[in-house]
């Protein structure tokens, strides 16, 4: 189910890797992203699925790295139903419960619907920043989303901040 995901050109324009061209790159992808996650101790990587029949349709992912960075993909016939914001929620709150005290999320400033599901899940627009992306090698502007599950609502991850030369903040996020 996974390549019919990462196959598709245009799931994947938003994406930080090339679409899979066989079913044995899916299997390296899946076993290079997604199966050591599920070794550790604590991780947080789904299968999307629809409710009427359990088939997976997306993955959606919250990383234990600093940044806590939130992900994910769906196939695009199921685009603009809800269906990734309605999974993210119950992620956020498992991941709050299990005690993370935050998680970001980025997104191509050329995509905004992805910013769209950050802000449904109750994520907040912290800054921009400009990235050479890899392993695609085009500069992109990048908005970072941020959801403190602590008290500790000041807090914002910095790091894509004060590693980016070009940063700002856009107004009416």
């Amino acid at each position: 189910m996974l390549f019919f995901i990462l196959k598709d050109e245009e799931v994947n324009t938003f994406l930080p890797w090339y679409p899979a061209k066989c079913i044995d790159e899916a299997r390296k992808f899946y076993e290079k992203r997604c199966a050591a996650k599920y070794r550790q101790p604590q991780a947080y990587a789904y299968a999307i699925c629809l409710k009427s029949d359990n088939f997976p349709i997306g993955y959606i992912k919250v990383d234990m790295e600093e940044h806590h960075d939130f992900g994910y993909g769906l196939r695009k016939e199921f685009w603009h139903w809800g269906i990734v914001s309605e999974a993210g929620g119950a992620v956020v709150d498992q991941v709050k419960r299990d005690g993370l005290p935050y998680i970001t999320a980025t997104h191509d400033r050329n995509n905004p619907r992805s910013g769209n599901v950050m802000k449904n899940v109750g994520m907040k627009y912290q800054y921009s920043y400009v990235e050479q992306w890899q392993p695609k090698n085009i500069p992109v502007i990048f908005r970072m989303y941020q959801l403190n599950l602590d008290s500790q609502e000041d807090r914002v991850y910095k790091k894509y901040w004060e590693t980016s030369a070009v940063h700002f903040i856009e107004p009416n996020l």
